[in-house]
């Protein structure tokens, strides 16, 4: 597994509540739409970075983390697994204390790059899922 529950739990409870949703626009449709709105509801602050850099929840988007002018603690990657590793390196050189792929984005050399700079990682796991069974 991509995520231990040990990993699971520090990065939803531990490591801080701004989460940059890679993949996040507008669109109600989309999973990314439904998921910030639950790390809303759990206290997260959600950032949209989408190429269209639109206000998503009231909340600016930017078109790439690098764009965000403040801190982030958390990528949560709603991108195709042949694009999320390059998002993956971009949260690390952000200075992300943990990256999140969503459910079935893989990208196993990602994972061991992230993990090899110290930084958290889970992989195919969807935190709005993960969150409510906490407690």
């Amino acid at each position: 597994m991509y995520g231990d529950a040990a990993t699971i739990r520090r990065i939803l409870t531990e490591l801080g509540d701004t989460w940059a949703v890679v993949g996040l626009s507008s669109n109600r449709g989309r999973a990314a739409y439904g998921v910030a709105e639950v790390l809303r509801r759990f206290g997260k602050r959600v950032v949209p970075v989408h190429p269209k850099a639109e206000t998503v929840h009231g909340e600016p988007g930017y078109a790439s983390l690098a764009e965000i002018p403040f801190e982030v603690d958390v990528v949560d990657v709603f991108v195709n697994s042949d694009l999320a590793g390059p998002v993956a390196d971009e949260a690390v050189a952000k200075g992300a204390k943990a990256v999140w792929f969503q459910l079935g984005v893989i990208d196993e050399a990602a994972y061991e790059r992230v993990r090899a700079a110290g930084v958290d990682m889970v992989m195919d796991r969807c935190p709005a899922i993960e969150i409510p069974r906490l407690g």
